[in-house]
């Protein structure tokens, strides 16, 4: 049996941290996180609120990587969502980001912002975006495309997203929206299910992508995470899934992302 192709794999990690959401608006950033999320859309969560990026909910899961004239031509407008609108949606809860780590810690915080001391980074980098709004008011997942010690660190820069240490100082009331669900990264899938001694959840290996062993995981990561006896092996594409990854990725923007290792 062949393995699948890695950046098949990925999409399918991204995919898999949506279900369950039911009618959550699904609101993945990059390529491909709309991939993923509009993959998990097209199969097994059909309830999931897709948005255009301006100011409509969709009613149809259309490609990526069209240009302007096809992308309107192949949308189907839901509803109206005017930018009021859709903070109704963040203030309660009812969405889910996947977003992109500059560097991420083993407490889910994230790192968008700079690299460096505060004062005078190395580098500065896009700055906190809405970061800290989006980990406090809903469900947040990261996307990680190139795995290393640099970016899976042991405590971050700069925090723009709060992670579960963050979180649980600030108690259940403000807290109450907050989640990190995954890590996808072009090597594994992290997920917070294992905790430190004090019981604040911490970066878990869930799964490996096939041709990724554990140790080449726990090589590429700056700091301590949880690795059960058993780590699965990150599933491909069922032939559902393959057709619909073709359809809505024409232009294989998967594969310029994260090549065949």
């Amino acid at each position: 049996m062949i393995d699948p192709r890695r950046a098949d794999v990925c999409a399918v990690a991204i995919a898999e941290a949506f279900r369950g959401d039911g009618e959550r608006l699904c609101n993945p950033i990059g390529n491909l996180p709309l991939i993923g999320g509009r993959l998990a859309a097209a199969t097994f969560e059909p309830h999931l609120a897709l948005t255009d990026g301006f100011y409509s909910l969709l009613d149809n899961v259309p490609p990526v990587g069209l240009d302007e004239d096809e992308r309107l031509a192949q949308r189907v407008v839901g509803s109206w969502n005017p930018y009021r609108s859709m903070f109704g949606l963040l203030w309660h809860g009812r969405r889910h980001v996947m977003m992109g780590a500059t560097q991420v810690d083993r407490f889910g915080n994230q790192n968008i912002a700079a690299i460096g001391d505060w004062h005078q980074p190395r580098s500065q980098l896009l700055g906190f975006r809405g970061a800290p709004g989006n980990t406090i008011n809903h469900t947040t997942s990261y996307w990680v495309p190139n795995h290393s010690p640099k970016v899976v660190v042991e405590s971050v820069d700069v925090v723009c997203g709060i992670g579960y240490d963050r979180a649980a100082e600030l108690g259940p009331v403000a807290a109450r929206f907050h989640e990190i669900r995954r890590v996808v990264t072009n090597l594994c899938v992290f997920d917070f299910s294992g905790s430190d001694d004090s019981g604040v959840p911490v970066l878990t290996l869930r799964s490996v992508h096939p041709g990724v062993g554990v140790d080449e995981v726990v090589a590429a990561t700056g700091c301590e995470v949880v690795v059960p006896d058993e780590v699965p092996e990150s599933r491909g594409p069922d032939a559902v899934e393959a057709a619909e990854l073709d359809r809505l990725d024409p232009g294989g923007l998967r594969f310029t992302e994260v090549p065949d290792p």
